[in-house]
């Protein structure tokens, strides 16, 4: 794993920190000077070969002047010449303890190299400690190489953390610390299958593995182990009630339809409080055209959750088709405050307010719904829900 794009982006701010005073320090000599002037040129031009030659002369004019070495051990760095770097940088903190950013060079060199137990002091000040936002990214991104080529998965999974905090948008940071968790998932599990390969707890992870990859058979198979095991598991039934949803969806048999509905009733009955097992139950009643049913049932939900933002767009489009629009506005409202991003609740919004007769509302709602539809396909959509749910749809005929 490394990060040349990283490196090769932000490393020419120490270049241009460092070189202006190796500048200074070598002035009173015509020669220093010299040198100083064509490496100077050579880096602006991005030509690391000759600004090598010219400030590998100049460390040998002026020996005692750290930030040539620093400079050199940048250019080294820059041409992938890790152990000059590390000498070089290395002689400059000797010469300069203090010297900025020159610790930070250090640790990304020892760690191109694999040298991960030295690095890490230099790395975790950089990312701690830096104010320079390229530095600690790079120190960060680095941190993650070096825990991991050490075994600190924990470790590595706290700085994935952090840089996501620090860098949410950043492509590299998202796919690198991706990795990570992924690789630390795996790990877990794998411990999990070695530790206690016939738990519930094991039964449970394949089920929903499983279930992930649409493997429905393998998946129902081993939830009904762990209800052998624990007949009264919560959220057991619930998840055998979604294999079937999603193999109803796939091929419309309505006896899986009722297995999935058997199976959210049987979650109510172990745990009552389960408000994805009854949303659900609503949701397949409404979309079977029991609309008092369903009526009911997401009413019972929003008792026990008010901000279930997927139930009260669900009784909104209830009330809608029973031509209650004045009960279905604050239903509908609520929701787009709780998720702004849900084009379903706002094109039902302004069918409600287009039948209260509010037509400047309805043409709000609209506008907001065709911009979001038009940037985010319904597809697309996630349910805010700490567990999935199956999202409301737009009508059949709604017009974008």
């Amino acid at each position: 794993m490394t990060y040349r794009s990283v490196f090769l982006s932000s490393i020419l701010g120490l270049l241009c920190f460092i070189a202006p005073v190796a500048h200074a320090q070598a002035s009173d000599e015509d020669m220093a000077s010299r040198y100083a002037s064509d490496g100077q040129q050579a880096l602006a031009h991005g030509n690391y070969p000759l600004a090598e030659q010219n400030f590998v002369q100049l460390a040998k004019v002026a020996p005692e002047v750290a930030e040539v070495h620093a400079t050199l051990g940048a250019i080294y760095f820059k041409e992938r010449k890790y152990e000059s770097a590390i000498r070089e940088t290395r002689t400059a903190l000797k010469l300069k303890p203090g010297l900025p950013r020159v610790d930070t060079l250090l640790g990304l060199s020892l760690s191109e190299l694999s040298r991960y137990e030295e690095a890490l002091p230099y790395l975790e000040k950089g990312f701690r400690q830096s104010a320079d936002l390229d530095g600690r990214r790079m120190c960060g991104l680095q941190l993650l190489r070096a825990y991991g080529g050490l075994g600190r998965d924990a470790d590595a999974v706290q700085t994935g953390l952090a840089l996501n905090q620090l860098y949410p948008n950043d492509p590299e940071v998202l796919y690198h610390t991706g990795r990570i968790y992924g690789s630390y998932a795996y790990t877990i599990m794998e411990r999990l299958h070695d530790k206690a390969p016939g738990s519930v707890w094991m039964l449970q992870a394949q089920g929903e593995a499983n279930e992930s990859a649409k493997n429905y058979d393998a998946a129902v198979d081993a939830y009904k182990h762990v209800l052998v095991l624990d007949p009264h598991r919560p959220g057991i039934h619930y998840r055998l009630g979604r294999v079937y949803l999603g193999q109803f969806n796939a091929t419309q048999k309505a006896d899986l339809r009722e297995a999935a509905l058997q199976e959210f009733n049987a979650e109510l009955a172990v745990d009552p409080d389960n408000g994805n097992a009854r949303y659900e139950i609503a949701n397949l009643e409404a979309a079977s055209g029991h609309a008092a049913e369903a009526r009911s049932q997401y009413q019972e939900l929003l008792k026990r959750y008010p901000d279930f933002e997927e139930a009260l767009v669900g009784l909104g489009g209830i009330e809608i088709e029973d031509q209650k629009a004045q009960d279905a506005l604050p239903l509908l409202q609520h929701a787009t405050r709780l998720r702004p991003d849900d084009e379903v609740a706002w094109y039902r919004l302004a069918q409600a307010e287009h039948a209260a007769g509010n037509r400047e509302a309805q043409e709000q709602a609209l506008a907001t719904f065709r911009k979001l539809h038009s940037s985010t396909p319904v597809t697309l959509r996630r349910p805010d829900q700490g567990d999935e749910v199956t999202p409301q749809q737009l009508d059949g005929d709604a017009k974008p």
